[in-house]
């Protein structure tokens, strides 16, 4: 949900997310995701949960993730009853994606150090988890004495809704270990190369430390179905301006006009066909081919498609995504078999 020229302006970012999620459902996908992100045009999404409530009312088959909720923004004892009330309202259909968090800037606009945000991520889970699985949980009232609360609420998903996690960290993942976490990892402009070292370097470190190393992990991918080179370098483009954004957030001092990101190219940054050939850009056979190689190599379980990045005007975006539902899964399942798109 990245505003950058869209017609419509905010309204036609949230109307293009719901023709892209419905065509989605019609296409047989599993899950529909939402990003979080605050005060930027980086993406207008600032509630994954809100999304995922809402959507709810215009689909009725596929799931709804967040992708992810930044748990350091909340207070555990909300959230948790934000969770479990989501979950309900869409009848078991909420995917629970959690993470860190890693924007300086957002952080520093809620009052809270970007630097604290993995122990803020252990501590606020804690809570979260015991209030949904065991129906109380603990917290310092404001004189500090312990005060414990009972929970009415809980998911319907029991114990907990289908849980991803954006860290590879493995005292991270060994605290949420007793929830089966998936490890959810993106590359972004990087794509295929950065993407398959990620995986490499994550099952190393997990190896190493003595926990589950071939775990199934989720992936992402920005993907764009096309015959045409001037298409395929206008969805580089618009993959190299999410990258510039996120560059720019990374600065010390972000500029912005208002809430709008200044974000020129930087340094090294790769030029069309570079883009093209890291992210999956082409026509159904060679985008077919390198996910199938991709998946292969990484042992990915979960395939997160991408398919409307920086803002990319919906007619191609909806063609893209037709052509991958019409022309790209017949030939991932010849090779890989039945899939959950």
């Amino acid at each position: 949900m990245s505003f950058k020229d869209n017609p419509g302006g905010i309204q036609g970012v949230i109307k293009d997310t719901r023709k892209m999620v419905a065509l989605a459902e019609e296409i047989g996908f599993e899950t529909a995701w939402f990003a979080e992100h605050h005060f930027t045009n980086y993406s207008l999404s600032v509630s994954p949960l809100m999304m995922a409530a809402h959507m709810a009312g215009y689909t009725q088959r596929i799931k709804l993730g967040t992708a992810v909720i930044v748990l350091p923004l909340y207070h555990p004892m909300r959230l948790a009853q934000e969770i479990a009330l989501v979950d309900r309202l869409t009848e078991g259909r909420l995917v629970l994606g959690i993470g860190s968090g890693y924007q300086a800037y957002e952080f520093e606009r809620y009052g809270l150090d970007v630097d604290e945000r993995n122990q803020a991520l252990l501590d606020g889970w804690a809570q979260v988890a015991s209030a949904l699985t065991t129906g109380k949980t603990e917290s310092l009232g404001f004189n500090g004495e312990a005060l414990r609360t009972d929970f009415l609420l809980n998911t319907l998903q029991q114990p907990l809704p289908p849980l991803f996690v954006t860290s590879t960290n493995p005292h991270i993942l060994r605290a949420f270990e007793p929830w089966n976490p998936t490890p959810f990892m993106t590359a972004g402009y990087r794509g295929s190369p950065r993407l398959r070292q990620m995986v490499s370097d994550a099952r190393q470190g997990w190896e190493q430390a003595g926990i589950d190393s071939q775990r199934p992990v989720a992936v992402q991918q920005y993907i764009h179905i096309t015959d045409s080179q001037v298409q395929a370098h206008q969805a580089a483009e618009r993959a190299m301006f999410v990258a510039r954004m996120i560059a720019a957030l990374h600065e010390k001092e972000t500029l912005t006009d208002g809430a709008f990101i200044t974000a020129p190219p930087f340094a090294n940054e790769p030029d069309a066909e570079e883009v093209c050939r890291n992210l999956m850009i082409g026509n159904p056979r060679s985008v077919a081919d390198r996910i199938i190689r991709e998946v292969q190599d990484t042992g990915a379980t979960h395939y997160n498609c991408f398919f409307q990045f920086g803002d990319m005007p919906i007619d191609p975006a909806l063609r893209s995504l037709t052509r991958f539902g019409n022309e790209v899964i017949p030939l991932l399942e010849r090779e890989l078999g039945r899939i959950r798109c």
